[in-house]
């Protein structure tokens, strides 16, 4: 963020200091996702994953190597990108240690499982997109289809995918009515935080340029 506002009187500092620590992960608190992604057979696979960005229409999203996303989406550069309200935590967690790879690859066993189809394993339903081939989620409150543009690989076992969003989709009840802007009191995504599953709470401010700060909760 480039724009600055006052900071609150109450902000104090941490009471006894910091210290120091190495975690094994730094899932600070992200969205969680269910991307959808084409298999060579033309069927689905969807895949739970947590580590994303957005600027503008395009988004930035961590793949680990050899999965089944990555290769889907390296040859065919579509996907649908869904958002889950926290109540779906189980149906992301009945998918999280499964891989549509099969065989397994070596480096995800003993953790993961094959299953094919996902959807039917998280309980979930398919819909059809508009603009990309695979489906989304129709219990997912906010969807977007988008194209791939770029894949570069990181430093690590993992890429940073590029994607241009060409369609949101968003459940009525989560839209500023006669707009086209999505209402953050209405809409509470499921957050990782550190390996488990929270939702937001009360708002506690907002930025200057919200579309909707001056209309009544």
């Amino acid at each position: 963020m480039t724009e600055h506002s006052e900071p609150s009187r109450a902000a104090t500092a941490v009471g006894a200091g910091h210290v120091t620590i190495r975690p094994s992960i730094l899932y600070v608190g992200t969205p969680v996702m269910l991307i959808a992604s084409q298999n060579p057979d033309g069927t689905t696979n969807l895949a739970a994953a947590s580590s994303y960005w957005a600027l503008g229409q395009m988004l930035v999203i961590g793949l680990e190597d050899g999965g089944q996303t990555i290769d889907n989406v390296l040859a065919l550069p579509e996907l649908t990108v869904n958002f889950p309200q926290p109540e779906l935590w189980e149906a992301v967690e009945a998918i999280g240690d499964t891989t549509g790879m099969s065989p397994v690859p070596a480096a995800k066993t003993p953790r993961y499982r094959h299953v094919a189809d996902k959807f039917a394993a998280a309980g979930l339903t398919p819909q059809a997109s508009e603009a990309v081939n695979p489906p989304r989620v129709a219990e997912c409150a906010l969807q977007l289809e988008a194209v791939v543009r770029r894949v570069t690989p990181g430093l690590g076992e993992y890429n940073l995918v590029e994607a241009e969003v060409t369609r949101v989709h968003a459940a009525p009840e989560i839209v500023v009515p006669g707009t086209e802007h999505i209402d953050p009191r209405a809409w509470r995504p499921m957050i990782y935080s550190f390996r488990h599953y929270f939702g937001l709470g009360a708002e506690h401010g907002h930025r200057p340029t919200s579309d909707i700060a001056g209309r009544t909760p």
